[in-house]
């Protein structure tokens, strides 16, 4: 199985029905298919989910992208989910900010371990430029002096 994108039907409001029938909680029962045979199949609470995520998205007019992962990456997989170069995520397994085993002579990163560094790098990321905006405001950086004329861009256009 490839990456596959899909587009949202053009008439969205089609989707209702099914939204409102993935999204009823009532009954308790578990979430089923029914195969073109009649059969009833049960789905993992995991693909329900998916389903909901997938047909609120293309309700909402978006295009949904479907990407089947490996649990266990390489480092070039790993540096290709991150956006950096392989070099970098050896240096980052090195230091021990994303752990892996190494069963023969290539390093295998679990999936949850990568996205949970990649959460916490934009975390921190976060707190920096909060950071650096909360001295800004401290030393002043955003005050105007006393005699500034402020001017909205609305009116700069009627003075034409």
């Amino acid at each position: 199985m490839s990456e596959r994108t899909v587009l949202p039907p053009r008439r969205t409001g089609e989707l209702s029905h099914l939204l409102s029938a993935l999204n009823d909680t009532a009954g308790g029962a578990q979430p089923a298919l029914v195969a073109r045979d009649g059969s009833r199949i049960e789905l993992p609470d995991e693909l329900f989910e998916v389903l909901q995520d997938v047909a609120t998205a293309l309700s909402q007019g978006m295009a949904i992208t479907v990407a089947p992962q490996h649990t266990v990456l390489t480092t070039s997989e790993t540096a290709e989910l991150l956006g950096v170069s392989r070099p970098t995520v050896v240096r980052l397994l090195e230091s021990g900010e994303i752990p892996y085993e190494q069963p023969g002579r290539h390093r295998r990163l679990r999936l949850a371990d990568v996205l949970a560094y990649q959460q916490r790098r934009r975390r921190s990321r976060a707190a920096g430029l909060d950071e650096m905006v909360h001295e800004s405001e401290e030393d002043g950086i955003y005050d105007l002096p006393d005699d500034a004329v402020t001017q909205r861009s609305s009116d700069l256009s009627r003075e034409d």
